[in-house]
């Protein structure tokens, strides 16, 4: 595409394992939004946790992608590639008096819930982490575009937000406002067990004076005992030899009409025809949807 997009979305996996039905139906409903709107979507790869990584996961998802129909519109970013960028956006910070040094551990601050508001560290050799400074009055509000107006106090539901862990590693909220701003994100559409970090985002990108993006959050699917896929045994992988079925599942999911898709044989004609028929309005407005069975061909229901 060429010329000013006035739409650009993103799908960014982190590569802990192959892609299951909840990763699917946040990839395809960023993608067919991305597509309603005639802009771009991009693929970004979020490797920046090494000892959660799973070794070949990450080249396996985009490969799922492609099969599920999925390609980025652009070169696929890799955050492991990223760290001059990150290290900029934290001294920048830090030149600035919006970041600080700490060297609190969790159990520093099990007191007070893992609520960081003054340095209480009980180590003074420990390596540091580096936090944002969340005034006291840091009260974040944002309109989501499906889940709506959305109110947090930072300060007091999150404290001082981690940048750089005291391992080293970089923080995911540094890194994805950060990525965002640098492929040009209008738009961030994601799984609602996100929503709650999002002020948190705001709140850094005003610190380094970058734009917010809008954002959407999509019902997370869940299994039966509440818990998201990630973290269950219902999170077997979508099958990249019989997409179909799993792509169907997800269009329901996302609350489409079945008939729109129905008797198509191949991915492409697939996603032109869901492409043709998708109607945001009707994506539902719940936080979170129950995945009914451990196979490709299950069928959510709300909750």
């Amino acid at each position: 595409m060429t010329g000013p997009v006035p739409y650009r979305g993103r799908f960014a996996p982190s590569p802990t394992g192959r892609l299951h039905f909840g990763s699917l139906v946040a990839a395809l409903g960023s993608w067919l939004l991305a597509r309603h709107h005639r802009g771009e979507w991009l693929v970004r790869v979020e490797d920046l946790d090494p000892p959660r990584e799973v070794a070949g996961a990450a080249h396996a998802q985009l490969e799922t992608l492609g099969a599920f129909g999925m390609v980025s519109d652009g070169p696929v970013l890799w955050q492991s590639r990223r760290h001059a960028a990150y290290q900029q956006a934290v001294d920048q910070l830090l030149d600035g008096g919006a970041a600080f040094f700490c060297r609190c551990s969790r159990s520093d601050l099990a007191a007070v819930d893992g609520i960081h508001r003054r340095c209480v560290a009980s180590d003074s050799r420990r390596l540091p982490a580096i936090r944002l400074r969340v005034d006291d009055a840091a009260q974040v509000a944002f309109d989501d575009g499906l889940q709506g107006r959305i109110v947090q106090d930072v300060a007091r539901e999150v404290g001082d937000v981690v940048l750089r862990r005291a391992d080293g590693y970089w923080a995911y909220q540094l890194a994805v406002v950060v990525d965002d701003h640098a492929q040009g994100i209008t738009d961030v559409v994601r799984g609602a067990d996100l929503l709650d970090s999002t002020p948190r985002q705001i709140l850094l990108q005003q610190a380094l004076g970058l734009p917010t993006p809008r954002y959407l959050h999509l019902p997370l699917i869940v299994d039966a005992q509440g818990q998201k896929l990630s973290k269950s045994m219902a999170a077997l992988p979508v099958d990249d030899d019989a997409p179909l079925s799993a792509l169907a599942a997800a269009w329901q999911v996302l609350g489409q009409r079945p008939g729109a898709v129905a008797g198509l044989s191949s991915v492409s004609g697939w996603m032109a025809a869901a492409s043709a028929n998708f109607q945001p309005e009707t994506l539902p407005k719940v936080t979170s949807t129950t995945f009914a069975a451990l196979h490709n061909t299950a069928v959510a229901r709300a909750v």
